[in-house]
């Protein structure tokens, strides 16, 4: 495939598919995570403590857990378009529905709920993206897809504290506002899916038959120097590799999880006596830095082809950033090193699926894929309440910062290990074709 021809067909799908796929992922994360700023308002209406509202915060991800691995099998044979299209219509449905709740039980139930509609949603994602983007563009790929859960925070925090201010209006809550408002877009852009997305480049039209060829014979050497590629899901389960990125990424979910689910309450402790909209709008901010670092780290690892040190080093620093934040003599120096401890500890997501979808290919990729993303949401199930029991015992977050410090710090030497084998740079190669691309 020549450079000419790679580069115009990267770059429709960077326009066809990537805003698209960001929509869908901040839509995603936003009706994932504005529980966070629900709780301003909604834990005093339920009556609910710290641990109560980390146990809503947490059972998402118990069947979330559970429903992961078999979602994605489901999606290599029903294809990503329908999957992905019944999942967003699914979660959209139960998202607007948590407006209704009225005891802290009910709440439960519908995280729960929420959390089965939605397995298999980023895992199923990340897949599809493997199906359409060389190995040599996928770090990139990745990363513009992740911006898309960052942007989720810097446009649905603000949003959602916005959506607050609906209190009282109709009689109804600012918080049941926000949940009724917030899981419509989900519902009528799966329904958009269905007759939007492609499964696959030999099934795109707005590609030209030797675009299609050219990307389909350039995948196919990629699944032929995977380390693993199986047309069975159980070969994942045996992968020592697989497992090892599995814990790698459960480490790195203590920042991502543990801080998103509660960056509003600690925001708000340290900048006390401000409304809820400057506390969301405060809590935006380290998701802008995110992107950028996401994207810079992701396109640098794909030019050089070196995945240890931009996998390893941002987590490592995103530690001890969160330490020096814990011990910073004035408030504002603790947000900003907060600012900067979210930024470095995303900036790895991209590296991390790269590396990744580099591994495994095939219906076994599709199983790893799902069964990494499941074991790091373990992180979620058991994090936020012990993170909310923290807070009711010592009234700060201090020591629950402690342990996600050293999740990051023991993360970060992992990934340099795991990192270590360099990509297997495609042709034409990344240096060549990057410039006509981005």
């Amino acid at each position: 495939m020549s450079t000419t021809l790679y580069a115009s067909a990267i770059k429709k799908m960077n326009v066809r598919l990537m805003p698209f796929i960001m929509l869908l992922y901040l839509i995603a994360y936003i009706d994932r995570s504005n529980i966070s700023v629900a709780a301003l308002q909604m834990n005093a209406d339920l009556a609910m403590t710290a641990e109560m509202y980390g146990i809503a915060a947490g059972i998402f991800f118990v069947t979330y857990i559970i429903f992961e691995v078999p979602s994605n099998v489901v999606l290599t044979k029903v294809g990503a378009r329908r999957w992905i299209a019944r999942i967003m219509v699914t979660w959209g449905i139960i998202a607007a529905g948590m407006s209704l709740v009225q005891t802290p039980t009910q709440l439960y139930v519908m995280r729960f709920l929420l959390g089965a509609a939605e397995a298999g949603f980023t895992p199923g994602i990340i897949y599809y993206l493997s199906c359409w983007y060389p190995r040599g563009q996928r770090a990139r790929a990745m990363s513009m897809f992740y911006i898309g859960a960052a942007l989720a925070s810097v446009i649905g925090l603000p949003l959602s504290g916005t959506l607050l201010n609906l209190h009282g209006i109709g009689g109804v809550e600012g918080w049941r506002w926000l949940f009724l408002l917030e899981g419509i877009p989900a519902f009528l852009l799966g329904i958009v899916t269905w007759f939007y997305l492609d499964d696959a480049p030999d099934k795109a039209n707005w590609l030209t038959e030797k675009e299609k060829q050219g990307l389909m014979a350039q995948l196919a050497q990629d699944q032929a120097q995977s380390a693993l590629h199986h047309h069975r899901w159980q070969p994942a389960l045996k992968s020592g590799r697989v497992w090892a990125l599995s814990l790698l990424w459960l480490l790195q979910a203590f920042g991502t999880i543990g801080i998103t689910l509660f960056l509003p309450l600690i925001v708000k402790s340290v900048a006390a006596g401000h409304s809820d909209l400057t506390v969301s709008l405060l809590s935006a901010v380290p998701f802008l830095c995110a992107c950028f670092l996401m994207y810079f780290n992701g396109r640098s690892s794909d030019r050089t082809g070196e995945r240890s040190r931009h996998l390893g080093l941002p987590l490592i620093l995103s530690g001890l950033l969160l330490l020096a934040a814990l011990y910073a003599p004035a408030q504002w120096m603790s947000y900003l090193l907060l600012v900067m401890m979210v930024g470095l500890n995303w900036a790895i997501t991209p590296v991390f699926w790269a590396v990744t979808t580099e591994t495994v290919s095939g219906v076994a990729g599709a199983a790893s894929v799902a069964l990494i993303n499941a074991v790091a949401n373990i992180a979620g199930l058991t994090f936020p309440p012990v993170m909310g029991r923290i807070k009711d015992i010592t009234g700060n977050y201090d020591y629950g910062l402690l342990i996600v410090a050293g999740a990051l710090i023991l993360g970060g030497l992992l990934g340099l290990k795991l990192g270590m084998k360099k990509v297997i740079e495609s042709q034409p190669s990344p240096k060549k074709s990057h410039k006509a691309i981005y």
